[in-house]
């Protein structure tokens, strides 16, 4: 169960908190992205740490070496689990991130948060990512950023389902590999392109599975937990 990262992609804090409080003892963290951050801000993820939850806060900082640092910086001091930057951004950025996660926590007596990468979004297939001028294909792509996370000391990567095991390969056992696009055998994949299954994801070698809408939209949240978490037991 530790292995479930659930993404609260929702609209308000009381419907965060109230999935929060169904789902709490049976998965090992909660996802806070973009939406709901843009919303309520700082005081939704320091409200869940303070509760004892392991936050992954998913806003995938991406800017200059300085302003990617105080970003950084600022995520730490709200005692955040996890959080990821952008690995496009580059080893300068990415190296910045890491220096200041680890500064930061000694700084003010925390434990340093684990700092990720992107690699590329599960939403992208070849030809999307050739429409941004990438022209390797997408494995090559993956495979090298995740390199180059590893390089810049970061503590590992998001990455699909479907690249896991190149990564696993290339990178080694101890690398963190966190893996969205989950979905359930026949799901519908939305807007997601790169997508496997709980125990896909898990023997190809994924450490973490952030799992959003299979839970979450699911009639019985905890009851959909519960199943997925029983195949990361078996896994």
């Amino acid at each position: 169960m530790d292995r479930i990262l659930v993404a609260l992609d929702v609209d308000t804090a009381e419907q965060a908190h109230a999935l929060a409080d169904r789902l709490r003892g049976i998965v090992g963290g909660f996802k806070i992205g973009s939406r709901l951050f843009t919303s309520y801000g700082p005081s939704v993820v320091e409200q869940l740490a303070a509760r004892g939850d392991r936050v992954f806060l998913d806003l995938k900082f991406h800017d200059i070496p300085n302003t990617v640092a105080g970003a950084v910086a600022a995520a730490t001091r709200l005692g955040v689990w996890m959080m990821n930057v952008h690995a496009a951004g580059g080893e300068s950025m990415m190296r910045a991130a890491r220096t200041a996660a680890h500064e930061e926590a000694a700084r003010t007596g925390r434990t340093a948060p684990l700092v990720i990468a992107v690699t590329v979004l599960t939403s992208f297939d070849d030809a999307a990512l050739s429409q941004v001028g990438v022209g390797t294909a997408m494995a090559d792509q993956v495979v090298r950023l995740a390199a180059l996370t590893q390089q810049a000391g970061l503590d590992g990567v998001v990455a699909s389902p479907q690249e896991v095991a190149m990564i696993r390969a290339r990178c080694g056992s101890a690398f963190t590999i966190v893996t969205p696009g989950i979905r359930g055998a026949g799901d519908a994949k939305g807007d997601q392109q790169r997508t496997a299954t709980a125990a896909e994801a898990l023997a190809a070698g994924a450490t973490y599975l952030v799992v959003g809408r299979p839970i979450i939209a699911a009639p019985d949240p905890r009851a959909a937990a519960e199943r997925i978490a029983e195949l990361t037991a078996e896994s």
